[in-house]
């Protein structure tokens, strides 16, 4: 099968390939499964990313703004042959109206790991990045009806283009022994996918924590995986489709 590993940033052309990110992505795919990492196309709008990026403030801005970006990337996606679209981010914008103008499976890495979390542990702690992701995630669960399950939701306090992959772990560590020992989780699911896993590996931190510290990007690869090997998507009722093309999201209403 053919994954999409969709990110909702444009590709920023100062930075080098995507390579690290790619390779990781692809390992932990079975034999026969192909992972492709790609972002969406640029847009008006997208310079939020740089501008709250570079002020080290993320509050889910950036994600309303790439929302019909995402969705014409997952058509596309559908239209040149993937079997499943995985929305990279790890707060899952655009999953659900993705889901309404496909029907092969879109999976939100979030949801996804919460849910697998779930089957393992009663009870869960969340770290993310920066301080404005804490009360974004906090109205995300709600939504998922999934808020009752977290002990907390704490910043590791690290973000930017270059991360000190000690500093990080460090940080990260502090902060879920900070977790285990106030709030008393069964697991850890640390969200910022740009820090964890592709900087720091979570098994790293899961020998010094004792509790699972759970892979979002590996959760859902295996996630879409299982998807096409039992033939399943998402509902038709919960998400319903119309007959669309790739150029119904990219013309205008009215063009001549």
């Amino acid at each position: 099968m053919r994954i999409l590993f969709l990110s909702h940033a444009p590709r920023n052309p100062r930075r080098d390939g995507n390579e690290h990110v790619q390779n990781l992505l692809q390992s932990y795919a079975s034999p026969g499964t192909e992972v492709v990492f790609d972002h969406v196309d640029d847009f008006e709008g997208g310079r939020v990313f740089r501008a709250m990026g570079e002020q080290s403030i993320l509050t889910g801005v950036t994600d309303a703004m790439a929302t019909p970006a995402i969705i014409r990337k997952i058509v596309w996606a559908e239209d040149n042959g993937y079997d499943a679209v995985i929305q990279s981010n790890t707060f899952d914008p655009g999953v659900g109206p993705g889901r309404t103008a496909v029907r092969i499976p879109v999976i939100g890495v979030m949801k996804c790991t919460l849910h697998a979390a779930m089957t393992l542990c009663d009870r869960i702690a969340i770290t993310v990045p920066l301080p404005g992701h804490v009360p974004y995630t906090r109205r995300i669960l709600r939504s998922y009806g999934m808020d009752h399950f977290v002990t907390d939701v704490r910043s590791v306090g690290v973000y930017g283009e270059t991360v000190d992959k000690q500093e990080l772990f460090d940080a990260a560590l502090e902060t879920m022994k900070g977790l285990v020992r106030d709030t008393n989780p069964e697991g850890i699911i640390p969200l910022g996918g740009a820090l964890i896993p592709y900087i720091v590996d979570p098994l790293d931190l899961q020998r010094e924590i004792g509790v699972p510290v759970f892979n979002t990007k590996s959760t859902s690869i295996r996630f879409a995986e299982t998807c096409h090997a039992l033939g399943l998507s998402h509902s038709q009722i919960t998400y319903p489709t119309a007959n669309l093309s790739y150029a119904d999201f990219t013309s205008r209403a009215f063009e001549a």
